[in-house]
């Protein structure tokens, strides 16, 4: 294998010893979607543990992806109706 070289160049910024802040680049509209959910995941993840603790959010958010690595519905949805949303049982 060979060796993998990376150069860093130095961040300084004209103002004292503080280095420049990177800029964000523009998100695209998908990025910006996907940054949308993830705050809504961060959100009900927040309010899991500070309800019933990190053990619980920790288990559904790993139950959630098991079901959707293996394709399975993760809520049933009774008459079409999003009101009638209820847990598909395991």
């Amino acid at each position: 294998m060979g060796k993998i070289r990376i150069n860093v160049a130095a961040n300084t910024s004209p103002v004292g010893d503080r280095p420049a802040t990177p800029q964000q680049p523009e998100l695209n509209e998908e990025d910006s979607s996907k940054d949308v959910f993830f705050a809504q995941v961060a959100e009900l993840a927040e309010a899991m543990i500070a309800r019933h603790g990190q053990d619980f959010a920790v288990g559904v958010l790993v139950l959630a992806a098991k079901f959707i690595a293996e394709g399975k519905p993760l809520i049933s949805r009774a008459s079409g109706g999003a009101e009638t949303v209820k847990a598909v049982k395991p």
